[in-house]
């Protein structure tokens, strides 16, 4: 459309107009003279972000994002334009929509640190934390020192990274157990044997095997930022040549594409406090069935669950409740965990049975069928029992073992679990506590099941 030169004084009186309205808070009057410039086709690329955010901010938010595709129409590059409609988004609830807008502003302007500081927000907000950390990152480096980014990046970083990783670092009993195993290993084999690190995490037990001698050992870890740093600690030490980290879980691995050939030596410590939450089982089902050669070493070579029958106050308050200021509320017990880890040598509970094997996993073998099987506890103290405190017995080669016993293990990541029943049960010394125990290839079962008496016991024999 053209216009003339008298349009154009008009059209600029009420751009002038508007601009006065809107600083003296008239937004309604300015807006409808803001509308009346776009209409008349003066200075449009200027006049509709105004527009638009006077819009947006009174909740006007259909007819601003209209009007902000509308100037996209003109630049599709206006990192504004998108920048907005992904506050507007926001603000809607339309989350995933705020976040493809807010990329594309990104995209158009990477030099802003707003957009990238909301960018990262809104994707910690939806849960997607490794690419909220990566814009944070980014938004880091465009603003150095800002103390509000760098603490969302140590939050997130913190989230992804489980707690137990540093103290399981510093368990020396732990690493001078997996360093002989691997050592023995390499021993055998020579150093041309390749060695596979699942769950590498700081890269430690990759290490470990190149400072042994193998020449090739390939690791991977399915959490990118710990990937990240396992490939940063792994150059720090002098490794980089020997150690090829990859960011992924073990099941994506590829012989070819990841792994030159079979490994002849497996090591991975992702075993869990009750054993087998890391998907254990699986996880070296796989590695057999892809990733090793038939004749591998495993390590560790076996896992095992060991528990005793304990009586405890204050773990008893953790999973059970009965009178609650005069009420019962004893029904709300259906509701807890049937499992609480605890710190053994720092819980107040009273040992009422022998240690007893509940669970063993021969992890040179090649398949796993879930299990349940009955097991007779021999009572040897009368008292209310909680539950089954149970640790690990873990066997990495021959003559190397390690666990995590409660009566003397304190400098480590592992804790013991209290396998509660789902009441307490009286018993007495003699007595027998039949129990169902097993596993579903990725939990522990512990499950009470009747108390044969002393007495019963005797008059039977």
């Amino acid at each position: 459309m053209t216009h003339t030169d008298q349009d154009i004084a008009i059209a600029r009186t009420l751009l002038q107009e508007a601009m006065l309205l809107q600083e003296a808070g008239n937004v309604l009057a300015a807006e409808e003279r803001y509308r009346i410039v776009i209409d008349y086709g003066y200075r449009t690329a200027e006049v509709l972000p105004i527009l638009a955010c006077l819009l947006g901010q009174r909740g006007a938010n259909a007819e601003a994002l209209e009007l902000w595709d509308t100037l996209l129409a003109i630049n599709p590059e206006h990192a504004v334009a998108h920048h907005e409609k992904a506050l507007i988004y926001s603000r809607t609830g339309r989350i995933d929509l705020a976040i493809t807008a807010l990329k594309a502003s990104c995209a158009a302007d990477n030099t802003n640190p707003v957009a990238a500081n909301n960018l990262a927000v809104m994707l910690s907000d939806a849960g997607r934390r490794a690419e909220a950390l990566e814009q944070f990152q980014r938004a880091l480096a465009l603003q150095p020192g800002n103390i509000h980014i760098e603490h969302q990046i140590r939050r997130l970083s913190a989230e992804m990274v489980p707690f137990w990783h540093i103290p399981m670092l510093n368990d020396v009993r732990r690493n001078d157990a997996f360093e002989a195993a691997i050592i023995a290993a390499l021993a055998e084999t020579g150093p041309d044997a390749r060695v596979l690190d699942i769950g590498t995490g700081s890269g430690l037990l990759s290490m470990m095997a190149a400072r042994a001698g193998a020449q090739s050992v390939t690791a991977c870890e399915m959490v990118p930022i710990i990937a990240d740093m396992a490939r940063k600690i792994i150059a720090d030490n002098g490794y980089s040549e020997q150690i090829t980290v990859h960011t992924a879980p073990s099941n994506e691995l590829k012989v070819g594409e990841h792994l030159d050939e079979r490994a002849d030596i497996l090591v991975s410590e992702i075993l869990s406090s009750d054993l087998l939450t890391e998907h254990v089982i699986d996880t070296f089902e796989d590695a057999h069935a892809r990733l090793l050669k038939p004749d591998a070493i495993v390590i560790p070579r076996a896992a095992s669950a060991i528990g005793c029958l304990v009586e405890s106050q204050v773990l008893a308050d953790y999973v059970f409740v009965d009178q609650v200021s005069g009420f019962d509320i004893s029904r709300f017990g259906a509701l807890a965990s049937p499992r609480l880890p605890i710190h053994g040598t720092m819980t107040d509970w009273k040992r009422l049975s022998a240690d007893v094997e509940l669970v063993h996993i021969d992890l040179t073998r090649k398949a796993h069928a879930s299990d349940l099987h009955l097991l007779q506890i021999n009572v040897l103290e009368d008292g209310i029992a909680s539950g089954i405190v149970q640790w690990m017995h873990v066997d990495l080669a021959e003559g190397i073992t390690f666990d995590n016993h409660p009566d003397g293990y304190t400098d480590g990541g592992w804790l013991q679990m209290l396998h509660n029943f789902p009441e307490p049960i009286a018993v007495k010394a003699g007595d027998v506590l039949n129990v169902a125990v097993g596993h579903d290839r990725v939990t522990l079962i512990v499950r009470p099941l009747e108390v044969i008496a002393a007495v019963a016991q005797a008059q039977v024999a």
